[in-house]
Order: structure tokens, then C-alpha cells, then sequence
């Protein structure tokens, strides 16, 4: 078989079709990323990020739309090069059109359609949250890959997004549950640095809370009506109790924080599970997902794998390199698209805000 084509046969026939081979690229925040798929494989997935932004304390856009312009052509070089795949086997160039912040996307969104444009190829262009979604469909080469069943539930949750999502198919989704206030990545991002602990905190806050107690200290869970979240009474009930333990001792921060990270992370994850389990119940769907850059979280990795074991759930939980944003997932969301010949056309606008 000759390198380009795959094989299919009809009765006795044999067909050579030729390879869908397609390159993903992200820049919805501060990460410059591209990758490379063909047929549905991962062949590539190289991912440029910005240390710029932890003096700040959080992604400054100016900076990370600046660092994108810097990153973008040879990061989509690298993703080539390593996929062995030169730019003129493309079928189509898949990208990010939001949702993010408008500087960065609009940086990815204007070299893809110059890229395309140059090529002769079309355009597929992805909605970042539902390419996190899709992460779970991402094959690697040599590697058995498992896959969730439609219609199943994914938890997708990151820095700006706390949502349960009904996925019927890679293009059906439905939002049935959301936050009312803030995310649930956003709330451990700002208690951790109200405890001074620096930016991410997602990371810090996990590698503590392996170390702490998880029962330590109670704080506020919300109660709201359906599958919707809530995380600011935490954020303001973490804040308070600190407020009045460092009353009584000023270096209380340094002698609990393994224990204040557990306990915090042990309320969120407690809050997200609650919710999908109820979701689960009443849909009576046991494939269950989680994405989104939360989902790095050991804790929230844990819980699922418990609710495995007790409800009988089929638990899907991505690979660390696909928590975080990543080309991959929009090159796999863009490999489905690119099928049913959902194409775009050169004048579509990136856009900063919408859901699904």
C-alpha cells in the first residue's frame, strides 16, 4: 500500500482512498498549540506554552496575543516535522473559533485561514469546549484506545467552564448543567492565591492536598436546584474562615496549607460529583467523562474512579496532555467535521463568549 492511501474493499474490489489527514490549532488562551491527525490517529501534538503570565498572577491578554504571534508558525512547523507530513498533504486546517480571549483567538483564527487559503484547502472551524469533549475520541498509534458511547455525560470542567454536558453525538451536545457564578478552576485559582500560593493554582493546590487531610475544615456548600453549580459562597466562605484563623495565628497559612488545600479540594470535588451523580440517576447514563483542565485534578480522578466501583459507572478520564488546552482535541473535532463536510468560510469572526 503506497504511502497517502488507505484501503477499503467493496466485494472484490479494492478502492485507495485517500488519507484525511488534518492539522488542529488552539490559541483560545495563553498556550499556542498545533497538531496533526490522520484518519483519525494522532500523529502529532506540540503544545508552546507562556511563562510570561505568573508574575501577574493570571493570563494577561496583551502578552499572551503577543507570545501567540511569536508561536504560531513554528509551533505548526514542529507539529509537521514530527508528524511527518508535509503542508501540501492536508486535507483541511482545523482551528479554534472560540470561545477565549479575542486577541489570542484572533492570532490562530488569521493564520489558519491564511494557511488554508494559501493551500487550496478548506477550513473547519471548532468550538473549544466542545473540542475538550472530544478529547475522549483521540487515538494514539499502537495504543488501544477507549472510547465513551453515545449518548454519555461529560463533566467538563477548566479555569472558565463547570458544566455537565449531554453528549449524543460529537455534534449533539446539550449544556444541562452550568455554574451560576464562578468556575470551579476559577474559585481554587483564587483561593490559592488568597493563600499567597501563587499562579496556577490548580497545580499548586493538587500537589498539597495529596499531602493534607481532607477532612480538616468545613467550608459552605451551595445549595441550587437542578444540575446547575455554584462556587462563590466556597470562595467566600474559604475566605472568611482564613480572615479569622490568621487572627489567631499570623503563619497559620504555612503550618495548614497541606490541610486547607485538602479540605478545599475535597468540597469541590464533592460538589462537582453530587450534581453528575444526580444527572446520572435521572438520565439513567452510565458512561461518564470528565475534561477540561480540572481534570488533571488527582482528587476529581479519584472520585470518578470511586463512583465507578459504587455506581457502576463506565468512567472515562483523558490523559493528562489532553486536560490542558491542546491541538489535538480541535484536530479531532475537526477530523468528524471535515467527514460530514462542515466546512467554513474566510469570512467567520472569531468569537470570545458562547457555550455550545
Amino acid at each position: 500500500m503506497h504511502r497517502g492511501s488507505y484501503l477499503l474493499s467493496a466485494g472484490k474490489e479494492k478502492v485507495y482512498m485517500k488519507d484525511i489527514i488534518i492539522l488542529g490549532i488552539e490559541s483560545s488562551c495563553d498556550d499556542t498549540s498545533a497538531a496533526v491527525i490522520r484518519n483519525g490517529v494522532l500523529l502529532s501534538n506540540v503544545v508552546a506554552g507562556q511563562a510570561v503570565h505568573e508574575s501577574y498572577g493570571g493570563v494577561v491578554p496583551e502578552l499572551a496575543s503577543r507570545a501567540h504571534q511569536q508561536n504560531v508558525v513554528p509551533v505548526v512547523h514542529e507539529a509537521l516535522k514530527r508528524a511527518g507530513v508535509s503542508k501540501e498533504e492536508l486535507s483541511a486546517v482545523a482551528f479554534t473559533r472560540g470561545p477565549g480571549l479575542m486577541g489570542s483567538l484572533l492570532v490562530g483564527v488569521s493564520f489558519a485561514k491564511g494557511f488554508a487559503r494559501s493551500l487550496g484547502i478548506p477550513m473547519v472551524d471548532v468550538n473549544h469546549l466542545q473540542g475538550h469533549v472530544l478529547a475522549h475520541f483521540i487515538k494514539e498509534e499502537g495504543e488501544e484506545s477507549k472510547q465513551p458511547k453515545f449518548p454519555f455525560l461529560c463533566l467538563l470542567v477548566s479555569g472558565g467552564n463547570s458544566q455537565i454536558v449531554l453528549v449524543k453525538a460529537y455534534n449533539q451536545m446539550e449544556i444541562i448543567g452550568q455554574t451560576i457564578d464562578d468556575a470551579a478552576g476559577e474559585a481554587i485559582d483564587k483561593c490559592s492565591k488568597v493563600m499567597g500560593l501563587g499562579y496556577p493554582g490548580g497545580p499548586i493546590i493538587d500537589r498539597l492536598a495529596r499531602q493534607g487531610n481532607p477532612q480538616a475544615y468545613i467550608f459552605a456548600k451551595p445549595h441550587i436546584a437542578g444540575y446547575d453549580y455554584s462556587f462563590s459562597g466556597l470562595k467566600t466562605s474559604f475566605l472568611y474562615s482564613l480572615r479569622d484563623w490568621l487572627k489567631e495565628d499570623a503563619d497559620f497559612i504555612e503550618h495548614h496549607k497541606e490541610d486547607l488545600a485538602a479540605s478545599l479540594e475535597a468540597t469541590i470535588v464533592d460538589i462537582l460529583m453530587n450534581k453528575l451523580r444526580k444527572a446520572s440517576k435521572d438520565l439513567k447514563i452510565k458512561d461518564v467523562a470528565v475534561a477540561g483542565g480540572v481534570s488533571a485534578n488527582n482528587g476529581l480522578r479519584n472520585a470518578f474512579r470511586d463512583h465507578a466501583k459504587r455506581y457502576g459507572w463506565n468512567v472515562y478520564i483523558p490523559k493528562f496532555g489532553y486536560t490542558t488546552d491542546n491541538a489535538a482535541m480541535i484536530a479531532m473535532a475537526g477530523y468528524f467535521k471535515y467527514q460530514d463536510k462542515e466546512f467554513c468560510s474566510i469570512d467567520m469572526p472569531a468569537y470570545s463568549r458562547v457555550s455550545f
